[in-house]
């Protein structure tokens, strides 16, 4: 498949990591390392099959900065191929993330991120514009037909918080 038209130019890389917060963390690693620019985008794809495991892929802004970043990467022997391994990677890195902190109204994460669309798992419709959204400061949207969309569900008063909560409780935790 090949990646939403904002990110022409991806690069993805095989850690072999096992989960998703290790791969959050090697994102951030990485942007940090090779200064990944601020309207660059970072995710993380779910590979299934013989070997599952969770890679990453990094779009920055150009063909130059692909390029770069390629090069940095290989020499410190990251296993690195061109493009995304799908269209629907979670989104980690992407700009407007670093300011979606605290309870926002839905119209206003819109206009400070990246994302194009939030919606309400189980729901019909989008939620109105001055619905809060309680970030917990960890907001995951997802590539969906080219857009970055974020699922939400209802929340105590009212509010909406992300799908994906930060710290999630493993399955059959209490057994």
């Amino acid at each position: 498949m090949t990646p939403p038209v904002r990110m022409p130019y991806v690069v993805t890389v095989d850690a072999g990591l096992r989960d998703l917060r290790a791969a959050d963390h090697l994102l951030r690693t990485l942007a940090a390392e090779l200064d990944l620019p601020e309207d660059g985008f970072g995710c993380t794809h779910l590979v299934r099959g013989e070997r599952p495991r969770v890679v990453v892929s990094l779009a920055p802004g150009s063909r130059a900065e692909l390029d770069d970043v390629r090069g940095r990467l290989t020499t410190q022997a990251y296993e690195v191929t061109e493009g995304a391994p799908d269209a629907v990677g979670r989104a980690v890195l992407y700009p407007g993330a670093g300011l979606l902190r605290g309870t926002m109204a839905v119209e206003e994460v819109l206009s400070v991120s990246a994302i194009d669309r939030v919606t309400v798992l189980g729901g019909t419709g989008r939620p109105r514009p001055d619905t809060a959204l309680v970030t917990n400061d960890h907001v995951r949207p997802q590539w969906q037909s080219g857009e970055l969309v974020l699922t939400a569900m209802p929340a105590v008063g009212g509010t909406l918080v992300p799908f994906e909560v930060p710290e999630p409780t493993p399955c059959c935790a209490d057994h």
